[in-house]
């Protein structure tokens, strides 16, 4: 894990996130965390380029788009089984 700093934060955005932690019950780090991990998304790793769920979607879109439209036929449903019979 790494750790940051940061300097020249206003005094009222401090106020702010030490009574968003309270409210919360967690300690004004893990409140920043959250709210980093938050605004940034889930992932783990962050590395630029990396590819994502989303880029592997655009992909498999891009390669069955000239089939065009599938169409799928269900099968009829049958009709309801009789109930088991435990004479």
């Amino acid at each position: 894990m790494s750790s940051i700093t940061i300097r020249k934060l206003d005094p009222a955005v401090k106020e702010r996130l030490r009574i968003r932690a309270a409210e919360h019950g967690h300690s004004m780090e893990a409140e920043a965390r959250d709210i980093l991990t938050g605004a940034l998304g889930a992932s783990k790793t962050l590395i630029p380029g990396e590819p994502t769920g989303l880029d592997l979607y655009k992909r498999i879109r891009a390669r069955f788009a000239p089939f065009g439209k599938i169409e799928l036929e269900l099968p009829a449903r049958g009709g309801d089984r009789d109930p088991p019979n435990f004479d």
